[in-house]
């Protein structure tokens, strides 16, 4: 049976060597199966391609998917879903966070039966506090806004059976939150704790920045919580005025007393103002997603692949 480890690599010419070696000691205690290290270059502008060319040279087992240019991890992996040749796949980060000592905990489950063995983490290795906050309140808020079970210190950092490689093979969209997919597929689920290491080598591409587009891609990927919410806020707003509008009326009628100002005039204002550019500005969310999608382009191109060679 063959196994493909699937890393998609984005300027990680420094962790590639140390990887390959921490993969090579853990593949020595299952000498039964057969092993792909299926490299997704995503664009580097680094010297990746060219360690990956050499070890494709040197070795048996070493393929490479070099993309024409920097797709994302999300389309990176959904291009080592196509070409994996395996018939489970393990998904890891080049940076050595993912400890490949834990791939033979994921292989004994998949022998059991399990068809998606997914690595959950104890720790979360070096990171910032705000960041471990702003992750968790992330996974709490799509937990609560969807009916797909989202799991959370879960990654992408799993063992997948063939017949969930081929599921999400079909899965094309280019608006990708790969962590939602690999839950709406279902089949067979488990988990494996392990202690998350820290990046040794080089610097994480994904920024705030990043971590946000992502965060908003896995909210309207997966629920239209916030198109509700938004509705529920406009029926709210609308009866709030209604009621302040039938008071104003009253009290005028009744005792004479003038219409509110101008402090009160331009504080509802302001406020419905407000409200209406946060009603449009989710809606515009998803209008951007339906946009990209009914294009139909392809999510990713390839610009040279190299197979392994027969072992």
């Amino acid at each position: 049976m063959k196994i493909t480890i699937l890393i998609p690599a984005y300027n990680e010419q420094d962790n590639i060597a140390p990887l390959i070696q921490a993969l090579d000691i853990a593949k020595s205690d299952m000498p039964d199966y057969q092993w792909e290290y299926l490299f997704v270059n995503d664009g580097s502008t680094d010297g990746t391609l060219s360690i990956l060319e050499a070890l494709h040279n040197e070795r048996d087992d070493v393929a490479y998917v070099d993309l024409s240019r920097n797709f994302g991890k999300e389309n990176a992996m959904l291009a080592g879903f196509d070409y994996a040749t395996g018939d489970a796949m393990i998904i890891m980060d080049a940076d050595l966070q993912d400890p490949p000592s834990v791939i033979k905990d994921m292989v004994l489950k998949w022998r059991e039966g399990y068809d998606d063995v997914y690595a959950r983490r104890k720790s979360r290795g070096r990171e910032s506090w705000l960041r471990k906050q702003l992750s968790l309140t992330f996974y709490r808020i799509l937990q609560g806004s969807t009916k797909i079970d989202i799991l959370p210190n879960v990654g992408d950092f799993r063992l997948l059976d063939r017949k969930c490689i081929e599921a999400m093979r079909k899965l094309r969209e280019s608006g990708r939150y790969t962590k939602g997919l690999f839950t709406y597929i279902g089949f067979r689920k488990t988990a494996v704790e392990f202690d998350r290491n820290d990046r040794t080598q080089g610097k994480s591409s994904f920024n705030f920045g990043k971590l946000f587009a992502l965060a908003m891609e896995g909210i309207t990927s997966y629920t239209t919580a916030p198109l509700r919410l938004a509705t529920l806020v406009g029926v709210l707003v609308s009866l709030l005025a209604f009621i302040y509008m039938v008071y104003v009326f009253v009290k005028a009628l009744l005792f004479g007393d003038p219409v509110a100002g101008y402090p009160t005039l331009m504080t509802v204002i302001l406020f419905l103002g407000g409200v209406q550019l946060l009603t449009i500005g989710i809606i515009g969310e998803y209008l951007a997603r339906v946009f990209n999608e009914v294009k139909q382009r392809p999510v990713y191109f390839v610009r040279d692949y190299k197979e392994t060679k027969k072992q």
